[in-house]
């Protein structure tokens, strides 16, 4: 049994497990944090191939973690670095609102509308059976869009506020799809850091 903040509200979306809250960081502290994190963070300009064609990732990552672990998705593989001071902070009140604990982020910064994070779902094996993923977002107000594996009329799409905590648990990452698409409008910087739980390093 994991205990949840109060103002984690449970979304009506079937077959998932999607919690959220607007003002989990208020304006000023978001805003803070934000700037912070665009400023210190040593981004990465990943490559990705797709159907024997690579192209840039579009958008700059990091990954901080426990104990420098490793991390893949998409043929990407990151060893985390150290937990800053404020990673840390975050991540111990993200903890104290889901009533999870995690041992790696994965920060990523979405420059443009032209940013952006295709339909996926975070299912890779070494997150365990049902993994949980803490999400916190920070700037430019950007749509989630969610998708059904099966049932094509189950799709949801609403906005993550700048300070909003999202959280994804049971067994949505495989039952549904997730995505940040691009936008044509003229948008500010969007940080995202997404907490998550490593099972097992070495699978």
């Amino acid at each position: 049994m994991h205990n949840k903040s109060n103002s984690l509200i449970e979304l009506e979306i079937p077959d998932a497990q999607v919690y959220y809250d607007e003002g989990f960081f208020a304006f000023a502290k978001a805003k803070q944090l934000f700037t912070t994190l665009q400023e210190q963070t040593p981004w990465r300009q990943n490559k990705i191939t797709v159907f024997g064609k690579t192209y840039d990732e579009p958008r700059l990552t990091q990954l901080y973690g426990d104990d420098q672990m490793e991390y893949s998705y998409s043929g990407i593989t990151f060893k985390a670095l150290e937990w800053s001071p404020l990673l840390q902070s975050i991540k111990e009140d993200v903890e104290a609102a889901t009533g999870h604990q995690f041992n790696i982020c994965l920060v990523n910064l979405y420059r443009t509308g032209a940013d952006s994070n295709g339909w996926h779902a975070d299912n890779e094996p070494e997150l365990g059976k049902n993994p949980v993923i803490a999400s916190v977002s920070l700037g430019q107000e950007r749509f989630f869009h969610l998708r059904h594996s099966e049932n094509k009329e189950w799709r949801y799409k609403f906005p993550l506020k700048n300070g909003s905590l999202l959280l994804m648990a049971g067994a949505t990452q495989h039952t549904y799809k997730h995505q940040i698409a691009k936008t044509k409008r003229d948008i500010r910087p969007r940080i995202n850091l997404t907490f998550r739980k490593v099972v097992d390093a070495s699978v």
